[in-house]
């Protein structure tokens, strides 16, 4: 069935993202926003305010809806309709920080060489006294209050 053969009611009843779906299906072609919120808001009867205050609330749902994908021309269309590649880089069109090198050579790490301070990590200790090892001490400073007392704080 046609959706200008369905009965105002039976549209009403409708998301604007379910008559969006309709339309582009209809139409057999993608669409852009204003295009698509236009005939919703010609087969619902909205006014030109409604459309003006409803658009961009319109936009968003598209956009979190996942039967629909943006083109790159800006035109909304059926997800199901296009395929999703996914394309990784190659290693000439990686920058110089994203390559990692590993030298064999060196027993030592790169921190070492760079420092010239092997000791570095041995010298540090942790004592008792640094670390809190009893938790039961945050439980102190709770207390509970009552719904009445929070009203009369209020």
């Amino acid at each position: 069935m046609k959706l200008k053969d369905m009965k105002k009611e039976e549209l009403e009843v409708l998301s604007y993202t379910d008559l969006t779906e309709l339309i582009i299906k209809e139409n057999k072609k993608s669409m852009n926003t204003a295009s698509i919120f236009k005939t919703i808001c010609d087969l619902l009867d909205l006014t030109s305010d409604d459309y003006a205050n409803k658009i961009g609330d319109y936009y968003t749902s598209l956009t979190t809806d996942k039967r629909f994908i943006l083109l790159d021309n800006a035109e909304w269309d059926l997800k199901d309709k296009h395929k999703v590649e996914i394309i990784l880089d190659d290693e000439e069109d990686m920058d110089e920080e994203d390559v990692i090198e590993d030298d064999d050579d060196d027993d030592e790490s790169s921190y070492d060489e760079e420092n010239n301070d092997n000791d570095t990590m041995d010298s540090i200790e942790i004592t008792d006294d640094e670390v809190d090892l009893d938790d039961d001490d945050d439980m102190d400073d709770l207390s509970i209050v009552d719904e009445e007392d929070m009203d009369e704080e209020l």
